[in-house]
Order: C-alpha cells, then sequence, then structure tokens
C-alpha cells in the first residue's frame, strides 16, 4: 500500500504489506530535519503491519533549543529503540546521513539489526 505525497516515500516494506503475526517493529532513523519523512515513513510501515519505532521531538525541522543533557537523553531513547527493533529503516532523504546518524547505523550494524534505506 502506498500513500502519495510530494514528499519522498519510504522504501517497500520489508514484508509484503500483508499482516503477519507476530507484526515487525521497524525502527526509523534519519535527521530531525526531516519530519514530514518520519510522518510519511511511519504512515506507511503501519498500513504494512509494523510496529513503528519512531522519534518523537524534532528539534532540527522545529527549531528547539534544548539543553545538552535533554538531547543526550534523546539520543540514549533513540538507541534504546533500535536496539528493541527488528529492523531500521534510514531515511536518507537526498542521501543525507549526518554524524548522528552514521552512529546510529554503527549501532545497529553492531547489534546485527538489519537496515533498510528510504534511499
Amino acid at each position: 500500500m502506498t500513500m502519495s505525497n510530494k514528499a519522498a516515500s519510504p522504501a517497500p516494506c520489508a514484508s509484503d504489506c500483508s499482516s503477519s503475526l507476530p507484526p515487525r517493529i521497524v525502527c526509523l532513523c534519519g535527521s530531525t530535519k526531516f519530519k514530514s519523512a518520519f510522518e510519511i515513513a511511519a504512515a506507511e510501515e503501519t498500513l504494512c503491519g509494523n510496529i513503528v519505532l519512531t522519534v518523537h521531538v524534532f528539534s532540527h525541522h522545529d527549531n528547539l533549543d534544548l539543553r545538552e543533557d535533554t538531547l543526550a537523553d534523546l539520543k540514549r531513547l533513540h538507541l534504546a529503540k533500535i536496539k528493541m527493533a527488528d529492523e531500521v529503516l534510514i531515511l536518507n532523504v537526498g542521501g543525507y546521513v549526518g554524524d548522528g546518524l552514521q552512529a546510529e547505523l554503527e549501532y545497529a550494524a553492531r547489534l546485527g539489526i538489519p537496515v533498510r534505506w528510504l534511499e
């Protein structure tokens, strides 16, 4: 199932979009600059029957001035989500992979978690 939108849509679901039990847990990773890509991917993955773990604070997109300790807490929380996932979906809009995303990719690789790419 594909939703149409002008923003980039995610790579096809790992499954064939039919319900499978138990559902797969997919963690979305990418820059918080790309809020709409996260929203689209979360909807697509949910419609494919997957459980979606994602960010909910878009500090770059929303121009939030967060304290360093808050940012560190959010990073730790996201790494915990990656650890829970069956798969990671990388939202590399325009091919962008920043330092934070690179660190998340390396973490997923160390854990042996499969990675799927938007682009």
